[in-house]
């Protein structure tokens, strides 16, 4: 059937130009229960893409609306009408409670992807996020210098996309990457995979976490997290992770990650030494850290005291569980969100 023979059916446009008047309206954080669409018309058609994208439309008397939902939270709202009047009003009662307020100076929104029944799955959760200034002290001062600028980059000082950050558990590398995400927010959207083994043996996988996510139009960088992937990048990566190791060298300098403004961070464990060269070689890492305890005299400095702290200095974990009067420092999270939220 006629596309334009049923909208008329449904009330919708008579002739081209019976509805002259246009409003369109960007939404992000759009709550889950909203239905972005007015209490009066009817919707005639209603399609799911692979990428997870929603599109609908719906007409009423003397307008048409198209609905456009993205997996990230975010949706277009676009409507015809008979009347600029009637345009603004039908946008704004779709609109209206849709969208949740955006977080808290201290928190910013980062993704979370896994791999469900029906394909990759992501949802945005607000993190505590605090910036570098207030979070510094947390690391040893040699490292300041380094930090600080990649806490400073911009797009245009992208060169590597790999962003290795190795040290024992404990130091900090967790807590890093949030103060990374909460400094670059305005020109980058991190992403923590929570399934990282199963995206490198996926290839569907792979490419709707690097390729489907950005399906919306936003031009954002995007950082990809993934913790303690030490089977991806050690020498026998080949034989314990099978193509893992290729699509990860392809997504941040291959094929795949030709036109595509993605970052990749990955934690672990392990020494800078026992790494695959394959990953560290020159050109292919924005940057490598090592990431250790803090001295003697900048742990005392931090805690404020001299008690409890080893001749050999302190990792951040061990000094939060002593100001905490806890016997035990708590192990950095490696395995699920809890280090993020």
């Amino acid at each position: 059937m006629d596309q334009r023979v049923s909208l008329r059916e449904h009330g919708g446009y008579d002739d081209v130009g019976a509805q002259p008047w246009s409003h369109t309206a960007n939404l992000e954080r759009v709550r889950t229960e909203a239905t972005l669409r007015p209490a009066a018309g009817t919707l005639v058609r209603s399609a799911t893409e692979d990428n997870g994208r929603l599109a609908q439309l719906i007409v009423g008397d003397g307008w048409t609306m198209r609905v456009v939902r993205y997996q990230n939270r975010a949706a277009t709202v676009s409507v015809t009408a008979v009347s600029a009047e009637l345009a603004a009003a039908l946008i704004t009662e779709a609109t209206d409670g849709a969208t949740e307020p955006p977080p808290p100076e201290d928190h910013v929104e980062m993704g979370f992807w896994w791999h469900g029944p029906h394909g990759g799955r992501r949802v945005d959760k607000p993190i505590t996020a605090t910036e570098w200034a207030q979070t510094r002290a947390n690391y040893a001062s040699a490292l300041h210098p380094r930090l600080s600028e990649l806490m400073r980059l911009t797009p245009d000082d992208v060169h590597g996309r790999l962003l290795l950050l190795h040290g024992p558990p404990g130091t900090g590398k967790t807590s890093l990457l949030r103060t990374l995400a909460h400094e670059w927010r305005q020109w980058c959207q991190a992403d923590c995979v929570l399934d990282p083994e199963r995206l490198f043996n996926s290839p569907a996988y792979l490419m709707e976490v690097a390729v489907g996510a950005d399906s919306d139009g936003d031009d954002k960088w995007r950082l990809l997290i993934l913790e303690d992937c030490d089977e991806l990048i050690t020498p026998t990566a080949k034989q314990t992770a099978g193509q893992g190791l290729s699509r990860l060298l392809n997504l941040t300098d291959g094929l795949l990650g030709q036109g595509r403004d993605v970052l990749v961070a990955i934690t672990t464990n392990e020494d800078l030494a026992k790494l695959h060269p394959a990953v560290t070689r020159p050109g292919r890492c924005l940057s490598q850290l090592a990431v250790g305890a803090l001295p003697h005299a900048e742990a005392v400095r931090w805690l404020g005291t001299r008690q409890g702290v080893s001749s050999s200095g302190a990792t951040l974990a061990e000094l939060f569980a002593l100001r905490n009067g806890t016997t035990t420092a708590p192990p950095e999270s490696t395995d699920d969100t809890a280090g993020y939220l």
